[in-house]
């Protein structure tokens, strides 16, 4: 059993349970249910780790876990040991026994030989001396006795502590259960002084105002059943979260995972993945690998371009740890991340947004309870399959645009012309995926935004406007992103001038004979000397989709009078030239860029 190795040597040292008498009995306090069948299932799950597990009837349909019975000294260092393991909750506490009814677990077992007897026409289990048969054929019986017990039954609840009793046994909390106390009056808005493990006369007034709350006598110092209760509150909000503390020996990575919502997926170095097995949506992320420092740098820029990350939350990088936080209207999601001695670890938790405080309980045990153990994530743990593709790294979906342009060059400022479709019903625009960027200036009649980049932008080329008429059917190219970004560089598509107006006779356009791509729009029509003769449009020409040889381009002329009236200081020519098509797509490569809405 996990127990045995955890604290075997001082399970050793205890005495047999018959030999502990009087004062000096002790029992591990677990946790408590107001259902019978809540309790068993609850006390499957330490049985299957613990040993000494018992469960009593405790009057008022409350049943009670524990563990014991041992000196109140072995009692104590158990219940450190467990907690400190993450192997039984942090309210756990030690108990006398005298309060235990009728014992129902083990099955089969009678009454704790120091506690009190329930009303004897209920029978919550066999005899002890029933045969082993007859017990399991008998266990049935025991939720129906139960129900009854909570449904029917209005025993006498016993007396809490008195004040004397109270002080007593609150004097026996350590530091750190102290601090706890306090963080749990501070969630439940009771205090706001620090959290120093002091009770002085800010913690008395909170554990008075939590009293007068609850319906208790104010005294201004809580018995042990009050603390049970405020800890019993505290934890509510993760009933069903079944936070489990997972060993991944494989990632190196020890933590706490909440195994009521998420379980593992698959592999993927450098993740562990952990999938929603709910409605909730949660998910979980190990990160694992070997590194350095300019690779934890690198995956800290990776990270924020994949969808459970999303672009708003605070950001933060050190030396050697990393915390990224990212809100959306559908999740929060927060991850962290540490280099040391070369090795990469950290996690992820992905969790649907408005659910805050679930959320903040469960990411509060998981980064207490993360630990680095020996070893990083075998890239080889993962084969290598068909479904590989660009749009994921290591598994977990990259975050897309809605959709992709392309935009140029207009100043040396950076200034970026682009096609109106690509900033209308934006959340985000960004410049070369990298750089936010706002619109400054938009002509609705000619279909054209100019943005900025929040970010300086030092441009390897600019644009520079033809004034000039140029000849008909003389050779024109267009540059853009085809493929909405899938190419690193902007493609550059030849073709030839059919018209010096729109369809219609627009002064403002004129018609090209040219294949481009959807993609292409918004980027620079270029005459055959690398001068600007104007803007691709977008495929639809009046809610009609064009022959995919038309295309129109926003006219240079009409391009000049718009930005000037902006204020934007553009370059102009009227020269006619040559250039190679080589030194022209290195050209375009230079002024041209991706716009993204997202």
């Amino acid at each position: 059993m996990r127990f045995a190795g955890v604290i075997f040597a001082a399970l050793c040292a205890l005495p047999a349970a018959a030999q502990i008498t009087g004062d000096d009995i002790g029992w591990v306090q677990v946790e408590a249910q107001p259902t019978l069948s809540a309790a068993q299932n609850a006390i499957r799950g330490y049985a299957t780790n613990l040993e000494d597990v018992n469960g009593f009837y405790m009057g008022s349909g409350w049943y009670v876990i524990t563990l014991g019975p041992y000196s109140r000294e072995d009692a104590e260092n158990i219940r450190r040991e467990l907690r400190r393991n993450g192997m039984i909750p942090n309210d756990a506490f030690i108990a006398d026994g005298t309060r235990y009814g009728q014992q129902f677990w083990p099955i089969g077992a009678g009454s704790a030989a120091t506690v009190q007897d329930i009303p004897s026409n209920l029978s919550l289990a066999p005899a002890q001396d029933a045969e082993p048969d007859a017990v399991v054929e008998e266990a049935p019986v025991i939720e129906e006795a139960a129900a009854e017990v909570a449904i029917a039954i209005e025993e006498p609840e016993a007396p809490d502590e008195t004040l004397r009793e109270a002080q007593a046994s609150e004097a026996a909390l350590s530091r750190d259960e102290k601090k706890e106390l306090q963080m749990m009056l501070q969630w439940a808005g009771f205090y706001s002084a620090a959290i120093d493990g002091s009770f002085g006369r800010g913690t008395r007034s909170s554990m008075s105002d939590w009293q007068a709350a609850n319906g208790f006598e104010v005294t201004g110092v809580l018995t042990t059943r009050q603390r049970a209760e405020l800890a019993r509150q505290f934890n509510a909000v993760l009933e069903g979260m079944d936070l489990t503390l997972v060993r991944d020996d494989a990632a190196g990575i020890e933590i706490k995972i909440p195994s009521g919502v998420v379980e593992f997926e698959e592999y993927e170095p450098p993740f562990a993945k952990y999938k929603s097995k709910d409605a909730l949506g949660a998910r979980v992320v190990l990160i694992s690998q070997p590194g350095d420092q300019d690779r934890f740098a690198g995956l800290f820029e990776i990270l924020q371009t994949l969808e459970i990350i999303p672009v708003d939350g605070l950001r933060s990088r050190g030396k050697d740890s990393f915390e990224i936080e990212g809100i959306d209207e559908d999740i929060h999601s927060y991850t962290y991340a540490t280099l040391e001695n070369n090795e990469i670890k950290g996690f992820s938790l992905i969790w649907p947004n408005g659910d805050d405080e679930r959320r903040t309980r469960v990411l509060e045990e998981m980064k207490a309870s993360f630990t680095r153990i020996e070893g990083t994530l075998d890239p080889a743990v993962a084969a290598l399959d068909e479904d590989q593709s660009i749009d994921l790294i290591s598994g977990l979906a990259v975050r897309q645009p809605k959709i992709s342009y392309s935009g140029f060059f207009v100043d040396q400022a950076g200034t970026v012309l682009t096609t109106l479709a690509a900033v209308d019903a934006c959340e985000r625009i960004t410049i070369q995926k990298d750089h936010d960027a706002d619109v400054v200036h938009r002509d609705d009649a000619l279909g054209l935004a100019v943005l900025k980049s929040r970010d300086p932008l030092a441009p390897m080329g600019i644009a520079q406007f033809q004034s000039a008429v140029p000849r008909l059917q003389s050779d024109v190219a267009v540059a853009g992103f085809s493929y909405g970004g899938v190419l690193p560089t902007p493609t550059l598509t030849f073709g030839k001038l059919a018209d010096l107006r729109g369809l219609g006779g627009e002064e403002e356009l004129k018609r090209l004979d040219i294949k481009a791509e959807q993609g292409d729009a918004g980027g620079p029509v270029f005459d055959n000397g690398g001068a600007v003769l104007g803007m691709l449009t977008p495929w639809t020409q009046e809610g009609k989709v064009l022959p995919p040889e038309v295309g129109f381009a926003v006219d240079a002329e009409a391009i000049i009078a718009s930005l000037s009236s902006a204020g934007i200081r553009l370059t102009i020519t009227d020269t006619m030239t040559y250039m190679p098509p080589e030194t022209l797509t290195n050209a375009a490569s230079d002024m041209t860029v991706l716009v993204s809405c997202w």
